[in-house]
Order: structure tokens, then sequence, then C-alpha cells
């Protein structure tokens, strides 16, 4: 198999990066090696993330171990029935002493923004956040301003209490490019994270330096968007998004929108595997959370009908070398 082609060393530089960044996750995350590379994938495929599970498992721990390893800065906004679109985006403040305006920025000028309970906001302040995280950009008072250009935006929803929630429509889900659910860990990680947690009063992952330098994350991802990808593929991808607008479980099938996130999502996963193209295995490892996101459906079923959409539609061979 062909290996990913580096030039001046540029290409190990970035996948020493992201093994830097898989490292740190993992330290903060412990025993969800799997939850962590689709992290990493949908990082370095410019989407953004939606974890659904429970409380306690570690979420809002992984958004600030992730922020601090790109060298971000780090913002939460606990979603609640009251919070405003301007709790977001920011709003314009009468100074009286210049009697002027000024703009005091929202969580979403942050690098990595933990949007948590998503589903508690009104439609409203959801729009205005999937705006955001759509254009990397916001509007107020006719004003436009451009957010980071590594924005990055993790929004969790608590699948158990679903008493007083908006949930999000399809058309929003598919804002995000992938779901994912943490779980519990397993004892022997439940045990080690206790053993670190002797003599620790909080875990603060703020003060680790950067595993990236100033514009690395920009470039990874320019990286991963000229992973070749063969027409054999790209047939295959297409041929999982007909054969997902025909299941009669799917309301809205895979849209041209999620058709391109699905294989930018591919790319990662063959960057991160160091490959100088995509396979329909990497196809394969990307697309229950690429699609769960977008069926509407609890992660289970959507798992049961995501696997039946692939049993329906034959992988190619792909044994031969891209020339």
């Amino acid at each position: 198999m062909s290996t990913l082609v580096t030039e001046s060393g540029t290409a190990e530089q970035h996948l020493a990066a992201a093994d830097s960044i898989r490292n740190r996750l993992n330290a903060a995350l412990k025993g969800k090696q799997d939850v962590v590379e689709m992290v990493l994938v949908c990082l370095l495929s410019r989407g953004h993330l939606l974890l659904e599970d429970k409380p306690g498992l570690g979420k809002t721990t992984l958004a600030k171990a992730l922020a601090s390893a790109i060298g971000g800065d780090f913002a939460r906004a606990q979603c609640t029935p009251d919070l405003l679109p301007s709790d977001i985006t920011g709003f314009n403040i009468f100074n009286q002493k210049t009697h002027e305006f000024e703009f005091r920025s929202g969580p979403v000028f942050a690098d990595v923004l933990l949007a948590d309970e998503i589903n508690r906001a009104t439609p409203r302040t959801q729009s205005a956040l999937l705006e955001a995280m759509a254009e990397r950009q916001v509007t107020v008072d006719t004003q436009r301003f451009d957010l980071s250009r590594q924005f990055f935006v993790i929004a969790t929803q608590n699948p158990v209490d679903q008493h007083g929630t908006y949930p999000l429509p399809e058309a929003q889900l598919d804002r995000f490019a992938m779901k994912l659910s943490v779980g519990y860990p397993a004892p022997d990680d439940e045990i080690r994270m206790l053993q670190e947690a002797v003599g620790t009063i909080e875990d603060d992952t703020s003060r680790d330096s950067p595993a990236l330098q100033e514009g690395q994350l920009q470039e990874m991802q320019e990286a991963v968007s000229r992973v070749s990808v063969a027409e054999t593929v790209q047939d295959y991808l297409v041929r999982i998004a007909t054969e997902t607008r025909k299941h009669i479980s799917i309301n809205l099938g895979l849209s041209p929108r999620g058709l391109l996130t699905l294989q930018r999502a591919a790319q990662a996963q063959a960057f991160l595997g160091r490959r100088e193209f995509v396979t329909p295995d990497d196809v394969l490892d990307v697309v229950f959370p690429v699609l769960s996101v977008r069926l509407g459906l609890e992660i289970e079923e959507a798992n049961r009908v995501v696997q039946e959409v692939l049993d329906a539609v034959p992988v190619p061979d792909y044994s031969e070398k891209k020339k």
C-alpha cells in the first residue's frame, strides 16, 4: 500500500503533530481511542462534532484538552431556554464615556466552543450558533465579524432527559460532520483515572504547551483536502448516498453537503493512516458517525440503519494501488 508522500518533511511534521494531539486527548479521555480518532478526523476535515451521551463522561474535559492541544482559546456556552442569540454571537453596548457603541464578543469567538446541551436552547438561539458553524462568521447589527480560522464546535445532547428540550431538525443536524457517543470507560481505565486523581485538585490542561505551531492546523486541513479520491471510491460514496435516499427508515437521505462531508472525513482518515489516497476501508471507518448525525435517530438505531444501507451497497474491489 502506498504511503503518504512527504515534501521537505512537512507531511511527517503534520503527522507527528497529529500523533501528539492524539496522545493528549487519549490522556484526557482514557480508554476511548476510537472516539479520539474520530474527533481528530472531524477536526482535520473542518467539521463540527455532536456528542450525544449521558452527563459526566468527559465531554468537557475532551473539549478543553483539544483547545489546549491546538493552542486555541476554549469557551463554553451552557444552553438553556433563556439563552439569547446575542449570548452566543455577542452584542453592542453603549459606552457612556466615549459615546460610542462597543462590541462585546460572545463565546463563538473562541477556537473551540463547547455548546453544552444544545437541544435545551430555543430554535432561534440554535440557528444563531449553527449559522456561525456554517459560515464561520457572525453578523451583529449589520456588521460582519469573522471567526477564528480553526473554529471548532463540540455540541452535546443528553439522550436521557428530554423534558423541555428543542430537538435539532434534520436540516440543522446536517451542519455537524459527525455524531459520537463517548460511553462509560472500562473498569481498568476507571481505576487508572482514580489513581491519577489522588493528590490532584483539578485537571487543568490549559497550561500545557500547544502541540501545533501557529497556522499548522490550517496547513494540515489543506493537506487533507489534497488527499486523492479515485473515481471508484467516489462512485461508492454516491451509491451509499443513493441508498440512504431509498431506505424506508430514513426520512431525509444524505444530502450533497453530507456527501461532501463524508468524502472529507474519509480523506482525513486516509491522511491519519499515512496514505496519499482514500480506500473503501477509509469510507467504512467514518461512515457510521457521519451518517448517524443526519438520520435523526438514537445512535443504536442509527447504527442498525446504516449497517442495512452498507449491506445493500457492494464494496468495490480496490486491491490495486493508486497510480
